[in-house]
């Protein structure tokens, strides 16, 4: 009998600003090589790494501690990496950060100077020469937590040769600053509104998979990208999504918890 892949934990973040017709959110579309979902439009996101937990994160974080990180995602501890792990990502896929200084006051990081320092320090984070943490201690910068909201938990089915446990944020997007994508990881970058991008994915224009759709359709309906935040801070309860693989009349199948199915 094979031998059932362990999911890895992962962070998403769906980074959010307004708009003039409603609000748009941040999607990169994953290299067209990639092993992973290549050419699909995701959200920042990836692993959880062993540096995004410990006393040195912890420091570096303002709005919340590891005991209510994990009291949210309804972990005994070690919460507080995931929150950790998607600004991280963020940063490295993106170029955004969501900081402030030691006091809680937000950083203005849009000057041309600090804009072509801080992309020479994400060369260094993303080549592995510079520790994310290291780069923020050195800059005496802490991650700003205030604004960033647990929303979905997915978990890889099982079958696939790469299997995530991922829980999915969204947050507001730091202002000044100007989103721009890896050209590695991914290839583009673009502000959307969640009823554009699917709207263009039912065209066959815009790929995607089950996870990105399905958060899109939960954030579609909102007025403003402070409304998403505020649905996202009253939830209560956030039930883990497990869906299953399946094979009907040769045609591969996700299925939900409810039922649903999705073509793969």
């Amino acid at each position: 009998m094979d031998q059932i892949l362990i999911p890895r934990p992962a962070a998403t973040v769906m980074p959010l600003r307004d708009a003039d017709d409603g609000f748009e959110v941040l999607m990169l579309r994953r290299n067209l090589r990639s092993d992973f979902v290549g050419g699909a439009y995701v959200f920042p996101g990836g692993g959880v790494d062993e540096a995004d937990s410990g006393p040195v994160a912890e420091s570096l974080v303002i709005g919340l501690s590891d005991v209510e990180a994990s009291r949210r995602l309804g972990l005994e501890t070690g919460g507080l990496a995931y929150y950790v792990a998607c600004l991280r990502e963020l940063f490295e896929e993106a170029g955004l950060l969501v900081v402030c200084d030691g006091d809680g006051v937000a950083r203005d990081l849009g000057e041309r100077d600090t804009v072509e320092r801080f992309a020479t320090l994400r060369q260094a984070v993303n080549a592995k020469e510079l520790r994310f943490l290291d780069m923020l201690r050195d800059e005496q910068l802490h991650l700003d937590m205030r604004e960033l909201e647990y929303v979905a938990h997915w978990v890889t089915p099982v079958g696939p040769p790469r299997r995530f446990d991922t829980r999915f944020f969204v947050a507001m997007a730091p202002r000044g600053q100007v989103a721009t994508h890896d050209a590695g990881e991914t290839i583009a970058d673009t502000w959307v509104r969640p009823l554009d991008a699917l709207a263009a994915r039912d065209r066959g224009e815009f790929e995607m998979i089950l996870p990105t759709v399905t958060n899109l359709k939960a954030i579609a309906h909102f007025g403003s990208a402070r409304e998403v935040l505020d649905y996202a801070k009253s939830k209560t309860e956030i039930p883990k999504i497990e869906p299953r693989i399946v094979t009907v009349h040769n045609e591969t199948r996700i299925v939900l918890p409810d039922g649903d199915s999705y073509a793969g």
